[in-house]
């Protein structure tokens, strides 16, 4: 079953559940899971730019599936709290600590969970350690990383891309940023991997993450050095031990899950695509384009959590409350047919899409997710002679949780 009732007595008042139509669909479990671009698209046909729906737990939130609505939500802050503290439901005894939602909706004491001067403070902070570590050569530990990943498998004349570099690859450059060891990075892939997947385990995943960047924060305190981790410690904006943690583990998930899904996805679509493949190999078409392209189509965050409503208001015709959660339907923002009637037409030089999210959240890392795609690409490309897909296009498949779809494989077969 993908829907409940709405005449549930015990509904409270003006939440989605008790919202008119016959069901609610839920954004979790097995069609969500295999095709999630097909409901977006039936609740766009049903309830217009915002949809009421079910995310874990059944708790119910508003999926904004409109373009300019979430441009509206995104940079309205006022209006559209980015502070967990003020959810309805949470407020109110409906959602327990132990909701595998907690880890990606609940307050943290992080520039994400903050609006005003706060967020400004934390912020400051969080870009000013981010511009100097992507000026310590970040395209240099892509290019070692990126090499070191192939050598495990370039003798082999065939491999997986997901498990065996897109995978790794991200979070291994993040840990020279961060200040971590390499295997505590190799260890936080999966816990990252299942925060964003929720069921029972992202709450105890979560935890493990916190307390290897709690012990990270700590032996930097002690042993300064020249990542991110110290610039946090040493910034004027004077973080605390639960601040500094809390933005380690900001910068370790976002950064990590969407560039490992999206170098992912743009090497599907150019393996996929003969004329890309050989427009990269020759030069005469670069990365930065088919990320562009990717942005749009398959945003590495399908659904970005979560907004609360500051007042009652108004939006895509719905009547939302006060405290009510709304989740950003990213992906299905792109393919807005108000913004994008054909979406097979070209959006190459357009980079008004909805990946990074926009207004005073939006993604401050996006030029280190950048260059660590650019390069494992080329590098990829350039160290495999006639790399192609070893199974028909068609075979590929993908999962996806509440908020991101990821390429399950990518098996590649290449000259030796």
């Amino acid at each position: 079953m993908n829907a409940q009732p709405l005449n549930d007595p015990d509904a409270p008042r003006g939440c989605p559940v008790a919202h008119g139509s016959a069901e609610l669909t839920r954004l979790f479990g097995p069609e969500a899971s295999t095709d999630p671009y097909g409901i977006y698209e039936r609740l766009r046909k049903e309830h217009g730019s915002v949809a009421p729906v079910l995310l874990e737990g059944d708790v119910p939130a508003w999926l904004v599936l409109g373009y300019r609505d979430n441009r509206r939500v995104l940079d309205n802050p006022r209006q559209f709290s980015r502070d967990a503290r003020i959810w309805r439901d949470w407020r109110e005894g409906r959602v327990s600590e132990t909701s595998p939602l907690i880890p990606m909706v609940g307050w943290r004491p992080d520039c994400v969970s903050q609006d005003g001067e706060p967020h400004r403070r934390l912020r400051g902070a969080v870009t000013d350690g981010l511009l100097a570590a992507s000026s310590r050569g970040v395209r240099r530990h892509a290019t070692y990383f990126a090499n070191k990943q192939i050598d495990a498998f370039a003798d082999a004349g065939r491999a997986d891309l997901v498990a065996d570099y897109t995978e790794h690859l991200p979070m291994l450059v993040l840990t020279r940023i961060l200040g971590l060891p390499t295997a505590d990075g190799l260890r936080l892939v999966e816990s990252c991997a299942q925060v964003f997947k929720g069921g029972e385990g992202a709450l105890e995943h979560n935890e493990r993450i916190m307390q290897i960047l709690a012990e990270l924060a700590e032996r930097k305190r002690a042993e300064p050095g020249s990542d991110f981790a110290t610039a946090l410690l040493e910034h004027p904006a004077g973080l605390d031990h639960d601040e500094v943690v809390s933005h380690l583990r900001l910068v370790l998930i976002a950064a990590h899950t969407t560039t490992s899904n999206l170098l992912a996805r743009v090497l599907q679509l150019v393996l996929t695509d003969a004329a890309r493949l050989s427009g990269l190999v020759s030069g005469q078409l670069n990365v930065s384009s088919v990320v562009e392209e990717v942005m749009w189509d398959t945003p590495p965050l399908a659904v970005l959590p979560g907004r609360f409503a500051a007042a009652d208001l108004e939006l895509g015709g719905h009547h939302i409350q006060e405290g009510e959660l709304l989740v950003l339907g990213l992906a299905a923002g792109n393919l807005d047919p108000e913004v994008r009637p054909d979406s097979a037409v070209a959006v190459q030089g357009n980079q008004s899409h909805l990946a990074f999210s926009s207004g005073p959240h939006e993604c401050p890392g996006q030029n280190i997710g950048q260059s660590i795609i650019e390069i494992g690409v080329d590098v990829l490309l350039h160290r495999l002679p006639g790399l192609r897909l070893a199974v028909p296009s068609e075979e590929l498949s993908s999962t996806a949780s509440t908020w991101e779809s990821r390429l399950d494989s990518l098996p590649v077969e290449f000259s030796v």
